[in-house]
């Protein structure tokens, strides 16, 4: 499969859906929205509702059903960044190579874009058609609880009191697992429930998106050792300099590159139940694993 164009097309449909979901500039009051507005098309990779999306077609749904829970999984993702870009948190001055919410807009509007973005992310899931066998309920609950205190919250926390500590596998595991495979796992799930899968094939999505998950932030730690800022869009180094637990603060470059293959040939392997129609998922696994920013 050819990647590139895939991935241009499908961020282009993405952006125009969410520019009609996202208040315009002018709205009142514009500086929120201004604000909200300057973080979500940063020019980010749209990875997450990509997944989303290509999740449903696999499962044999439209796009369009699944188009909604895409564009809030993407404004839940860019909240993320925002606050974890705050001088109180990870005090980054740069993100997706411009400076970040909080050094054009200030600390309490960044603040507050990101709580905008978040909680519109729930009125854009509203919006979504509801499938045979998952009803609104049960999209809201899976969002709701993939962005909470038990998963991303968490993995958030449990990263910031881990700085300067001596950490296990066991506990940088679960850092990475919910701070960063959560959201990705909940975006392939909601693409399948957009297309009402049957138990079977949302287990499998389900073990494809922990393991994707896994391997992307593996590699994220990988890149923030051997790239430089211009080619993240972000500042490089900073893990180490913050004394991060990381992959390869923890493991090493080495067995950190041989865990990221490990992950993403189980992430390629849970695809075994459908059968060819699953390229655009392979293709994605590859990208991600290869990736160099």
């Amino acid at each position: 499969m050819n990647l590139e164009p895939y991935l241009k097309s499908r961020q282009k449909t993405i952006d125009r859906a969410l520019e009609r979901y996202l208040p315009k500039e002018k709205t009142r009051p514009p500086t929120i929205h201004k604000a909200m507005r300057y973080s979500l098309f940063a020019g980010g990779k749209r990875l997450r509702p990509i997944l989303c999306l290509a999740a449903a077609e696999t499962c044999g749904g439209k796009i369009d059903n699944a188009l909604p829970l895409a564009c809030a999984l993407e404004c839940i993702h860019t909240y993320s960044l925002v606050h974890d870009d705050l001088p109180s948190m990870d005090n980054d001055d740069f993100r997706r190579g411009r400076p970040t919410c909080h050094k054009v807009f200030g600390d309490g509007i960044a603040v507050l874009a990101g709580d905008g973005l978040l909680t519109i992310a729930f009125e854009i899931v509203s919006r979504a058609k509801t499938p045979r066998h998952y009803d609104m309920s049960i999209l809201l609950r899976e969002i709701a609880m993939a962005a909470g205190s038990q998963k991303l919250i968490a993995g958030q926390v449990a990263d910031l009191e881990a700085e300067g500590r001596k950490i296990d596998m066991a506990g940088l595991r679960y850092i990475h697992e919910n701070k960063t495979a959560a959201i990705l796992t909940t975006s392939a799930r909601l693409g399948a429930m957009s297309a009402n899968a049957d138990a079977k094939k949302l287990a499998a999505i389900t073990k494809f998106g922990r393991a994707l998950g896994l391997a992307f932030q593996i590699i994220d730690d990988i890149l923030d050792v051997t790239q430089t800022s211009e080619k993240l869009g972000k500042s490089a180094g900073k893990d180490a300099a913050a004394k991060k637990a990381t992959y390869p603060a923890v493991i090493g470059l080495k067995k950190s590159r041989l865990e990221a293959k490990r992950l993403t040939r189980r992430a390629h392997n849970a695809l075994s139940i459908f059968d060819g129609k699953a390229e655009a998922l392979h293709a994605l696994a590859n990208y991600l694993l290869e990736r160099e920013y």
